[in-house]
């Protein structure tokens, strides 16, 4: 069955760095976008970037534009979220996502706490 794992949350001073990594299977990841979700206390899950499936078309969401960097190696079938510069604002769960054809899928979230 469909999986996706995070990993790579943590505690981390503003001006930090983190990395995230997603590791999916169960379906054929080089097919598929892949996303990086985050969700707040109090807020809604908003979208913070995709990685196309050809691997060298990326988006942001402008909050972390320039300071996030997504990407995937279909070899390992795993995606990546390298943050930088991170604020306290970034403090959320982040979750990886994959809409496939049997549907939207959801990893179990990692905790990403910006704080000094």
């Amino acid at each position: 069955q469909v999986q996706l794992v995070e990993s790579g949350g943590g505690l981390v001073q503003p001006g930090g760095s983190l990395r995230l990594s997603c590791a999916a299977s169960g379906f054929t990841f080089s097919r598929f976008d892949m996303s990086w979700y985050r969700q707040a206390p109090g807020k809604e899950r908003e979208l913070v970037a995709i990685a196309f499936s050809s691997g060298r078309t990326t988006t942001y969401a402008d909050t972390v534009k320039g300071r996030f960097t997504i990407s995937r190696d279909n070899a390992k079938n795993t995606v990546y979220l390298q943050m930088n510069s991170l604020k306290p604002e970034d403090t959320a769960v982040y979750y990886c996502n994959a809409v496939l054809f049997a549907g939207r899928f959801w990893g179990q979230g990692t905790q990403v706490t910006v704080s000094s």
